[in-house]
């Protein structure tokens, strides 16, 4: 198995039944799959629960990957698939101020920290662009590589991010 990806064989030990394999694959991944989950899901427990579905995902459909996208790929839309899932018809809970601002506009901390204000801004986009500005920015994909989390064309990318962008600079005044 020389010159196959090493996520790949994983993958693979994965599918054959192999729970170190799903470990291994766990303490890679749990981190920015985690962070992820929770921009979609905005709170610890339900990002938490999503992260635990998509494990169960991955351990059932580990004999599907066709190695079309790479591993990361593929794991990243079985997590928003099970965020789509479990929050369907549910928008994510705005995220609280510190504080009343008079003006509206963000405070040093928020700006500085960037945290709570962003997640309330995200929590204001519509899902599917949402997936598009956390994928793409937040967790620094390609086009490509959202475009195929997503199956989507990367044109579509492209729109939906011009649209977030509109949307979270109405947002953001």
């Amino acid at each position: 198995m020389k010159g196959i990806d090493p996520d790949v064989r994983t993958l693979s030990r994965v599918s054959d039944g192999d729970t170190g394999a799903l470990s291994d694959l766990y303490e890679r991944y749990a981190e920015p799959l985690f962070a992820f989950l929770l921009r979609l899901a905005g709170d610890r427990g339900t990002a938490e629960e999503i992260l635990q579905d998509t494990l169960l995902a991955v351990w059932r459909s580990a004999g599907s990957f066709q190695g079309r996208s790479s591993v990361s790929t593929w794991l990243f839309g079985i997590a928003r698939r099970q965020a789509h899932n479990r929050l369907r018809g549910t928008p994510p809970p705005a995220a609280a101020e510190p504080y009343e601002r008079a003006d509206g506009l963000p405070g040093p901390e928020e700006l500085a920290v960037g945290g709570d204000f962003l997640e309330a801004a995200l929590s204001r986009l519509p899902p599917a662009q949402r997936d598009v500005v956390v994928l793409h920015f937040l967790e620094d994909r390609s086009h490509q590589e959202v475009a195929a989390m997503l199956g989507i064309p990367v044109g579509t990318v492209k729109s939906r991010l011009h649209l977030a962008r509109t949307r979270l600079r109405e947002v953001l005044r």
